[in-house]
């Protein structure tokens, strides 16, 4: 068996890399050739932790090779980003895209699955695209759609041992594309239509999106009501069946902030918590970056000079490089807009970015007069908070 990947990012190069370390063929394909002259070379152009260590055994034993042009292979994996337009329409372009860089390769008895977050119906418009183009496939090859549901950080784990859903457009679609996943993955392994796979990856992430609308909408009210809220819900959470999930400063990454507005833009006027769960979570990113500017506003007021700012973390979540719709990075840059005197801008696992100068962490601490805490990175937990540094922690490192 030959498995070919078309997108070698945070999902499909680790996935890459695990079915190629169970000692099965892999070509990855990516646009980017620095990516796969990297990869070719057993390395990663992303941070995932072990990534490199079986990335490095699989090129070298031979299972696993990247170059920009798709080849013939047994199993077709779509593996590409899905972001969304201006009007927070999905963007299925690259999905089409890859799709047509492998019609032509396509044969008798092939699998062809997506595991790109799409929205409903698209595995079935992949399908037709497909028949369009070669109608002699029709009945011929096996389509499916198979989400993934990893967490950056403990992607290589979760790969293996979380449960599967998998749907193809067809009952014999379905059991080869499980064939397939059974070769790798130690989870269950779940049968349903294509349809409904697609939904469920939206709908957990919308789920999840909801639950942190609700924490964020108690963090904004209680702070108003002068309330601790990482001390309110830790007693709320007390109750058997209340499970109140930490706040932020919004919400990042590729999946809950983005795969909500697949089932708003389709169904608008049925979601409505959804749609406003979104909005909730965009609003706190702005309310947080307000919150700061009014306490610089205010230490010029008390001091008569501006402040120093240590801006902690630009990750989406904690102790990750992945920048991807993170709200801090909004935060920062709002900042910025009103002033760039005096801010020091930290990411502990990132070693440059392409628009903001990064000042170590302890650095940054030492020297601020105003430290607002965006991401709750395991190194921002080692301080010990000083009396004379205004604190704004809005992700909960001080109520660790």
């Amino acid at each position: 068996m030959t498995v070919q990947f078309i997108g070698l990012g945070y999902i499909g190069l680790p996935t890459a890399a695990v079915v190629a370390h169970n000692e099965i063929k892999v070509h990855g394909v990516d646009i980017n050739k620095y990516v796969t002259e990297k990869i070719n070379q057993g390395e990663a152009h992303i941070f995932e932790p072990g990534l490199d260590k079986i990335l490095k055994e699989s090129v070298k034993n031979g299972f696993l090779h990247a170059s920009t042009a798709a080849e013939p292979a047994d199993v077709h994996l779509i593996v590409v980003p899905t972001p969304f337009k201006s009007n927070q329409e999905p963007d299925i372009s690259f999905v089409e895209s890859a799709t047509m860089s492998i019609i032509h390769l396509l044969k008798a008895g092939d699998t062809y699955i997506i595991e790109s977050t799409s929205p409903i119906g698209t595995t079935e418009k992949m399908a037709e695209l497909i028949f369009s183009v070669r109608p002699e496939l029709k009945g011929q090859i096996f389509i499916a759609y198979c989400p993934e549901r990893v967490l950056p950080g403990n992607l290589l784990y979760e790969l293996v041992n979380n449960d599967r859903v998998i749907g193809g457009i067809n009952e014999e679609s379905t059991e080869k594309a499980i064939d397939f996943y059974k070769k790798f993955v130690k989870g269950n392994l779940y049968k349903t239509n294509s349809r409904t796979a697609e939904m469920c990856k939206l709908t957990e992430n919308s789920s999840r999106d909801v639950q942190i609308a609700f924490a964020n909408e108690l963090s904004m009210i209680c702070d108003k009501a002068g309330i601790n809220v990482w001390e309110l819900i830790n007693l709320a959470n007390k109750h058997p069946r209340v499970n109140i999930l930490q706040p932020g400063s919004g919400v990042g990454g590729h999946c809950i902030a983005v795969d909500p507005y697949f089932i708003v833009s389709d169904y608008p006027r049925e979601s409505r918590i959804i749609s406003t769960a979104r909005e909730i979570n965009n609003y706190k990113a702005f309310w947080c970056a307000e919150k700061v500017n009014n306490a610089r506003l205010q230490y010029k007021l008390d001091t008569g000079k501006d402040p120093k700012i240590a801006l902690m973390g630009l990750a989406f979540k904690p102790n990750i490089d992945d920048l991807r719709e993170s709200p801090a990075i909004y935060i920062t840059h709002k900042i910025m807009q009103s002033s760039q005197e005096g801010v020091l801008i930290v990411e502990p696992n990132v070693t440059e970015h392409s628009l903001f100068k990064l000042t170590d962490y302890k650095l940054a601490y030492d020297e601020a007069d105003i430290v607002v805490f965006l991401v709750a990175h395991n190194e921002f937990k080692t301080f010990e908070i000083k009396p004379s540094k205004k604190v704004l922690d809005f992700c909960g490192v001080l109520a660790q």
